[in-house]
């Protein structure tokens, strides 16, 4: 294949100490812009567009390139959703989700004596592992968007691993927290810890060869390379290894993945079209459960800094979550009511239930049109190994895609130069409750639900408007529901609406941001019925393009920045 050498690389290595946001224009004219957890990442994106490359092509590359500096959140050893925003309103949502396993049963987690294990000793365990989804994502949205040879897209991604790049203090962080993780297997160890086993500081060089040479083989190969054939292989060997059961993952596993097109799950608030990712993703339904609950209020003249306001919306959380728990899940094995879920109708007598002055007593899920109650809602972790990024280009095309591998450093295990997720930790590990199957059990082939909410937005003139989404387990929905209310209800900019505090309801409990307003205004939230309120600092990670006037203006959580600048 074509193999072009990119002239701004030099730049995106000297970006490896820089948290700014690159331009989004050059003389030539608006090329697009990308906003990305990291800048390096960030800059292998619009590297794509300088040459004239697609959105997809841009966030292709971003994806790739989050492989190598980002090791703990996403890459190629994990999965993803994106969602596809034209300007003439088309939408298209493409599925990259892991899969489990053809060995995989309902009971796939549990002990011989049919007790569940603590979730440490299922997380760091090939039990964990799903087959790969993002490289088959990326061939599939490139075969019908890229504009760029394929080979092209992996070249900054090649380089930074060749070269190298340099640890930053979020990810010295993640090292130092999660280091039973990311130092499970020799590779990780020779990566990114000392000869005394301690993390490598800020500012540490990180050459990762092997995962040059995995990117040059699938860059020259297509997806067939990862696959297929040795490198298949060696990661189903990986796996089986750690595996302490029958049906283990298989190289024949690998060789039956593939990503597919979904339909994406459209609604409107206050006149603007909002489109996201529909089962095996639970995000999208529960944005637009959020928001159109709470489309009878005036947020806007309650305004951004009043307890109702947040109340309202803790309130709306509650609803939604108690319907996604219950009824989402892989819609190729369970009937997902998703129209029924999104109607305005169901959301009207949804919202209904929701009073100004005082909480709801007992939440329950609610029974939408095409609604089963024969199934049961399960015991599903937290997902945290999680990044988002968004793209505009030239046609004011946008990409909204989210890529896991759903812990920190996934599940510890390293093939090839990534680390691999756990993915299936996603699934209820209890397959049934009182007698009735979960939802969101494990099943052979089955996808895990996830949180991942990557959003597009055309505003009330049709006009795409932005790309947004987050990182952080269940709390990406309320994350990008909040900023999307910032957006529209309080008219702030990306940035500004990615940094309004967080606050979030777990069933019955709320958190709230360390060191807000929020925190303040306890006793008023208290006053309107929240009675178990804890303040934790926000782990929370928003990426978003907005488009504002005739600019489109990239941004990411305030809350990361300064763990991105090097000493």
């Amino acid at each position: 294949m074509l193999r072009t050498v990119l002239a701004p690389i030099a730049a995106l290595l000297a970006l490896a100490g820089c948290a700014t946001v690159p331009p989004a224009e050059t003389e030539a004219g608006f090329l697009g812009t990308v906003s990305a957890a990291d800048p390096r990442a960030q800059e292998a994106g619009m590297a794509m567009l300088r040459r004239g490359g697609s959105a997809t092509d841009a966030a292709i590359a971003t994806m790739l390139a989050l492989t190598v500096v980002e090791p703990q959140s996403s890459g190629i050893g994990g999965g993803g959703f994106m969602v596809r925003g034209a300007v003439d309103g088309t939408v298209e949502t493409f599925d990259g989700r892991e899969k489990a396993p053809a060995g995989a049963t309902p009971d796939w987690f549990l002990r011989p004596d049919g007790t569940v294990p603590p979730f440490r000793e299922s997380v760091k365990s090939g039990l964990s592992v799903g087959v790969p989804g993002n490289i088959a994502l990326a061939a599939l949205a490139h075969e019908e968007h890229g504009r760029l040879p394929w080979a092209m897209l992996f070249e900054p991604a090649i380089e930074l691993a060749r070269k190298g790049f340099r640890i930053n203090p979020r990810l010295n962080g993640s090292l130092t927290s999660t280091a039973e993780r990311a130092g499970w297997t020799e590779a990780g160890r020779a990566l990114f810890f000392d000869d005394a086993g301690r993390p490598q500081p800020a500012g540490h060089l990180v050459v990762n060869e092997e995962l040059a040479r995995t990117f040059e083989a699938i860059a020259a190969a297509g997806p067939e390379a990862f696959y297929e054939g040795e490198r298949a292989e060696a990661l189903a060997a990986t796996v089986a290894a750690e595996t302490p059961r029958k049906g283990a993952m298989t190289a024949a596993d690998l060789a039956a993945y593939e990503a597919k097109k979904r339909e994406a799950v459209c609604g409107t608030y206050r006149a603007y079209r909002i489109c996201g990712m529909g089962p095996p993703s639970s995000g999208g339904i529960a944005v637009l459960q959020i928001l159109g609950q709470l489309e009878r209020f005036d947020l806007s003249a309650l305004g951004a800094e009043n307890p109702v306001t947040w109340h309202l919306f803790l309130e709306s959380q509650r609803l939604a979550y108690a319907d996604r728990e219950l009824y989402i899940a892989d819609s190729d094995f369970v009937s997902v009511p998703v129209q029924g879920l999104i109607d305005p109708d169901y959301l009207a007598r949804r919202s209904a239930l929701i009073d100004p002055e005082s909480t709801i007593e007992a939440v329950v899920a609610g029974v939408p049109a095409g609604a089963s109650t024969a199934l049961a809602d399960g015991d599903e972790p937290e997902e945290r190994g999680t990044s988002h990024f968004a793209v505009v280009d030239a046609q004011n095309t946008m990409i909204s895609y989210t890529s896991t591998i759903e812990s920190a450093f996934g599940s510890g295990l390293m093939t090839g130069g990534f680390f691999l997720n756990n993915e299936l930790t996603d699934f209820s590990r209890s397959p049934e409750v009182d007698g009735r199957p979960v939802v969101n059990r494990v099943e052979a082939g089955k996808r895990p639900r996830s949180s991942m909410a990557p959003m597009v937005v055309w505003d009330p003139q049709g006009r795409p408007v932005l790309a947004i989404g987050a990182a952080g387990g269940s709390t990406i929905p309320v994350q990008t529901a909040r900023s999307i209310i910032g957006v529209i209800d309080f008219g702030l900019g990306a940035e500004a609406a990615l940094g309004m505090p967080f606050v979030m309801a777990y069933g019955d409990a709320v958190t709230v941001e360390q060191g807000t307003w929020l925190e303040d205004a306890i006793p008023q939230l208290k006053a309107l019925g929240h009675r178990e309120i804890a303040v934790r600092e926000a782990g929370v990670k928003g990426n978003a393009v907005l488009r504002q006037g005739d600019r489109w203006i990239p941004a990411r959580d305030p809350r990361v920045e300064a763990k991105l600048i090097l000493p």
